[in-house]
């Protein structure tokens, strides 16, 4: 049943107070006029571009928006080679193998939350129905848009004509279902492949052609089976497909040409689990909602920042204990306020001391900076040097766990970071070599007309010097 006009606009009354109105007013333009299609699995980072809003406060529009039923947030397993969908779920806690399979790429992957999981949003069924809620009365090529493709596979909007230059049979086929297809095999490698369950078939074609007709069968089923690879001739072929299935099936025959490569080549930017993971807003609204306690997931690269307060015992007994909770609170909102703005996110505090995470090194450069100039100018106002904080960057693997009731992180990394923050002065930025020498973080502290001293440096628990940078 969908909601009466009336109540569907006091949802987007109710975002307008916790979002910025900008982006809700673009997002109620597109729940009333947007096509079935743009409302399906809606690429965050993409429409942020499109609507000319910013990305932070896009993407914390649709957390608000997901948060208050108007939309449904979906975690898609993505295959990294073809852009596919290998699985799909409300929350990361549905991704607890090992291995993901792609059978369209006959190949498996070890899961990370990187660029392996993107994070899309829905419209709910309450607000608007699209043809998507009801995916099996897609069409054929919209099947494969809207639901097997993930939303960084860049389609073009004639996905049909596009279709035509690299498939020669497409149907559809219902449950329980048998369809026999002829075709005539041309000289390529073909790729016999079904969206809805994945069930794919190779036919190696080469040799001399014939003319005796040649026989193949596919079932499709719910089992995952490996992709099979059959060597033909070119020539006639009949394909006998068998749904044993109680859903519909969508069998196509494509040519692995350059126009299907050239296809699925085409990518865009999407919102990952990981840029997802270390955003204020989503921490804020999910908490511990995201991860399963025994779960732990990949992340290849995460750049951590742990800041802390010189000398706040001393602090305390300078000003008194009311003073400095002010001090040390007023810093709390301002570093809190810097990491949002550079699509960071606070993980958590430890006394005076702060750790958060950013999706980029330059990102948290940026904010590194901005942090030191703050600090400074508080201490300006108050006409002393009370806040004096100490900074450590570094980036590296890491898994995501929940730790203590919350998302956290765990790893070597995290150590380390926590090890290169204990390296800073009062003033100096300490950042790891692949901070300092990222190309964009490069570029800031060039313009900031600052240059990084390098050293080499005895971490506690680390067996080895690392090579670290101070930013003066």
């Amino acid at each position: 049943m969908v909601l009466p006009v009336s109540e569907a606009q006091a949802l987007f009354d109710v975002l307008t107070k916790s979002a910025d109105p900008k982006a809700v007013d673009a997002i109620s333009r597109l729940v009333r006029d947007g096509s079935d299609r743009d409302l399906c699995r809606v690429n965050v980072i993409a429409f942020a571009e499109t609507h000319n809003i910013d990305t932070e406060a896009s993407i914390a529009a649709f957390l608000h928006a997901a948060r208050l039923g108007i939309f449904d947030l979906s975690w898609n397993m993505l295959c990294p080679g073809c852009g596919g969908v290998l699985d799909a779920g409300e929350t990361l806690k549905s991704f607890d193998r090992n291995e993901y399979h792609c059978s369209l790429c006959s190949a498996g992957y070890e899961p990370t939350l990187d660029e392996m999981v993107e994070v899309t949003f829905t419209v709910n069924p309450r607000v608007r129905r699209i043809a998507a809620h009801s995916a099996d009365t897609l069409p054929y090529i919209e099947y494969c848009r809207q639901v097997f493709w993930g939303s960084g596979v860049d389609l073009p909007e004639a996905l049909s004509e596009t279709f035509d230059t690299f498939t020669m049979e497409a149907l559809e086929l219902p449950p329980r279902e048998k369809a026999l297809v002829s075709i005539q095999l041309p000289a390529e490698f073909i790729i016999v492949f079904d969206p809805v369950t994945h069930g794919t078939h190779f036919i190696d074609v080469q040799g001399e052609p014939t003319k005796e007709r040649q026989e193949l069968t596919l079932v499709l089923n719910n089992v995952k089976a490996p992709t099979g690879t059959t060597k033909m001739r070119p020539g006639p072929l009949r394909v006998t497909f068998e749904n044993r299935t109680d859903r519909r099936a969508l069998p196509g025959i494509w040519r692995a040409n350059d126009a299907l490569h050239h296809t699925l080549g085409h990518r865009r930017p999407f919102l990952t689990a990981k840029r997802l993971l270390t955003n204020q807003t989503f921490r804020d609204i999910y908490r511990t909602d995201t991860l399963d306690v025994d779960q732990k997931l990949k992340i290849t690269s995460l750049v951590f920042m742990f800041t802390d307060l010189k000398g706040s015992t001393a602090l305390y007994e300078r000003v008194g204990d009311l003073v400095a909770y002010d001090l040390v609170r007023q810093h709390f909102r301002v570093l809190n306020q810097i990491v949002a703005t550079e699509a960071g996110a606070v993980v958590k505090t430890i006394g005076d001391a702060v750790m958060a995470t950013f999706p980029t090194a330059d990102r948290a450069v940026a904010a590194a900076l901005k942090m030191r100039t703050a600090m400074a100018a508080i201490n300006g106002q108050n006409g002393n040097e009370d806040l004096l904080l100490k900074i450590g960057i570094h980036e590296g693997p890491c898994l995501a766990v929940t730790l203590n009731d919350r998302q956290d992180y765990f790893g070597q990394t995290v150590n380390m970071a926590a090890r290169v923050q204990s390296l800073a002065s009062s003033f100096s930025i300490y950042a790891s070599a692949p901070v300092v020498e990222d190309v964009k973080a490069s570029h800031i502290l060039q313009e900031a007309g600052l240059q990084p001293v390098q050293q080499r440096a005895s971490l506690r628990g680390i067996t080895e010097q690392m090579l670290v940078y101070e930013i003066p």
